[in-house]
């Protein structure tokens, strides 16, 4: 038995020591939204936050985070408003949504480091894997959430102009 400091709450464990606390997260405390993506480290669907860094939950003894804050996507804002969640929303950046978690939460850490990242920053953070291939629309909403673009506004005249040049 062993205690861990999860989103602002401390969580009275009673798991083996070795089990990953991906599985700690998901099974013993109930929090699902960090997900299984491949097991050694390399997908990033079960990223969490450890003391605000980004760690890859499914690699690491749930027992080795004793003493230190955790925080899931459950955890990152109330009412799902974070920046990066916001942005992920305006962007409409899921299309399956199953690495979406991991994806956020390696966005808002990057953005915690690096406020106003450069493409090349995000390149170099964010490497968790999307199958469905949402890489550009990643890249845009931490630009959304960072400040550093706006999404155009289209009107419904812009939008039937579009139409009619598809028509012809």
């Amino acid at each position: 038995m062993y205690s861990l400091n999860v989103n602002g709450k401390v969580q009275k464990v009673d798991a083996e020591s070795e089990m990953p606390l991906l599985w700690v997260l998901r099974e013993v405390i109930g929090l699902t939204g960090t997900k299984f993506g491949c097991g050694i480290a390399q997908c990033g669907a079960c990223t969490v936050h450890v003391d605000g860094q980004p760690v890859r939950s499914c690699s690491v003894p749930g027992s080795a985070m004793t003493g230190r804050k955790i925080t899931t996507i459950e955890g990152l804002s109330d009412g799902s408003n974070h920046a990066v969640q916001k942005a992920w929303a305006e962007v409409d950046v899921p299309q399956c949504g199953y690495c979406q978690s991991g994806q956020i939460m390696a966005a808002s850490a990057l953005l915690k480091r690096k406020p106003k990242p450069t493409n090349k920053d995000i390149d170099l953070a964010m490497t968790n894997i999307c199958r469905c291939g949402t890489y550009q629309r990643i890249r845009e909403a931490i630009h959304v959430a960072a400040g550093t673009k706006k999404l155009a506004k289209s009107d419904s005249g812009e939008v039937a102009a579009l139409v009619q040049q598809i028509k012809v």
